[in-house]
């Protein structure tokens, strides 16, 4: 079956959202989890916690390297995938994309002076304060990029005139409405991921190896901060919940099949659509969405019937919409279950099916990231402006895009199977427990140090 250009567009453009991700979460997510843990190490002068920092650290820089030509490919698709929509907003864009790149490289600069002066200072405080703008600028670089896909669902800053943006404010396009709702969502989400993700690794090698002290430890630690931003992400979830209600009500109805406008509207999980549209086999929380959408049981709920059709998101979004929330919902329990087993002395926490879950929670975590980001594209359809453009209008013409589908697949399949490779070539050659025993020797024997402490 023949694919036009805009299809085609659409698959080079979700494969390589979908790839880079995995990469750009890792970059936010993970600078904060090493930050926690050195401070924890100084201040219980536990060398655990400074093995994992340094552990951490170089299995973040391959994911850095990965992101780096990823993002790039990203930058380059949006002149060759969606030359239209560049020539329409590129002057209103221009400024967070400068911005988000300007963040990585304020980021990369402290990550190498971090990497290169560990043991070089007498006060070790002096070294972990250089993880403040490394977790810094990979905040502000996913902050940046997300005005951007904030603008792209509720433009402003310009005055339209003859089909063009004139008049342009930047800092408002970057400010618009759904800027808050959105950064915090990404921001509770990437943090969530990276722990779920140190988690999982930590359970995964004492289901396979054993319970070693640097294990347990990072596992404890890890779950508290998922715990943590499972709580906040519950939160973030709530808020774009509330923002959606209120100015993009179409994209809510669609993801909870909500058709018709009502008050005290129910909450719609799983089930699914005949062709009349009918919902078959769905479980119904009587006028939960209502609560959702306005914290009030019987607030009316805009349904989808108030927008033509031809400009309703595709409707499967409601699978994942259900399935992101509920991933959310289960790492969430997963970490309150992990420490009420900890506090309730008859139960061990360490036993082999709660860690297996917990194993299992990191990709459940990636999985989760990924259904957002699917949901947040697909459900601005079928505008890539809100409002002002269409997808179709923004796509290129050009029918060199299979060429271009087919590099970018090659590019992340080589990617992909080099950054395995070298992160188990890197970790597994070097356990954690042999790496702390060398340390110690080191420390033992100070003439074995590199270098002259400053």
């Amino acid at each position: 079956m023949a694919i036009d250009t805009v299809m085609w567009s659409k698959l080079v453009t979700g494969m390589t959202l979908g790839f880079h991700a995995i990469f750009a979460t890792l970059g936010v997510g993970i600078p904060l989890m090493i930050a926690i843990a050195e401070f924890m190490g100084i201040r219980k002068k536990d060398p655990h916690y400074t093995l994992m920092a340094k552990r951490w650290s170089r299995g973040f820089v391959i994911s850095v390297a990965v992101g780096v030509v990823t993002g790039t490919a990203i930058s380059l698709q949006l002149a060759l995938v969606w030359p239209n929509f560049m020539k329409l907003a590129g002057n209103v864009i221009a400024l967070p994309l400068f911005m988000e790149v300007f963040a990585f490289f304020f980021e990369a600069i402290f990550l190498g002076i971090y990497l290169y002066t560990w043991d070089r200072f007498k006060n070790p405080y002096i070294h972990w304060l250089l993880t403040i703008p490394i977790v810094t600028g990979a905040g502000m670089s996913a902050v940046f990029i997300t005005t951007v896909n904030g603008f792209m669902n509720q433009p402003g800053g310009f005055v339209m005139e003859a089909g063009q943006f004139t008049a342009v404010n930047p800092v408002q396009a970057m400010l618009n409405t759904a800027t808050f709702s959105k950064v915090f969502h990404v921001l509770s989400s990437a943090y969530l991921t990276g722990a779920a993700l140190l988690a999982g690794i930590a359970a995964f090698a004492m289901l396979r190896k054993g319970a070693s002290a640097y294990h347990k430890k990072a596992l404890n630690l890890m779950m508290a901060v998922v715990l943590l931003f499972g709580l906040l992400n519950t939160l973030a979830g709530d808020v774009s919940a509330k923002f959606l209600a209120e100015h993009q009500p179409e994209k809510l109805a669609a993801a909870e099949w909500h058709f018709e406008t009502e008050s005290g509207a129910d909450l719609i999980l799983l089930g699914w659509l005949n062709a009349e549209h009918e919902i078959i086999g769905a479980l119904h929380l009587p006028k939960l969405l209502s609560f959702l959408a306005f914290s009030d049981f019987n607030a009316e709920v805009t349904g989808l019937e108030e927008f033509p059709k031809d400009e309703w998101p595709p409707l499967l979004v409601h699978y994942l919409f259900d399935l992101m929330a509920g991933i959310g919902f289960t790492l969430l329990v997963i970490s309150v279950l992990y420490f009420l087993f900890v506090f309730w002395k008859k139960r061990n926490e360490l036993n082999k099916w709660l860690l297996g879950i917990i194993a299992l929670g990191a990709p459940m975590a990636f999985l989760g990231v990924e259904l957002g980001w699917f949901y947040a594209e697909l459900g601005r359809q079928p505008w890539i402006i809100r409002g002002y453009m269409r997808v179709e209008e923004a796509a290129t013409s050009s029918p060199n895009i299979r060429m271009i589908f087919f590099f970018f697949l090659l590019l992340y399949i080589v990617l992909g199977v080099m950054c395995v490779l070298v992160l188990r070539r890197l970790f597994n050659n070097n356990p954690a427990e042999v790496e702390m025993e060398k340390w110690m020797k080191e420390k033992r024997n100070p003439s074995t140090e590199k270098g002259e402490r400053t």
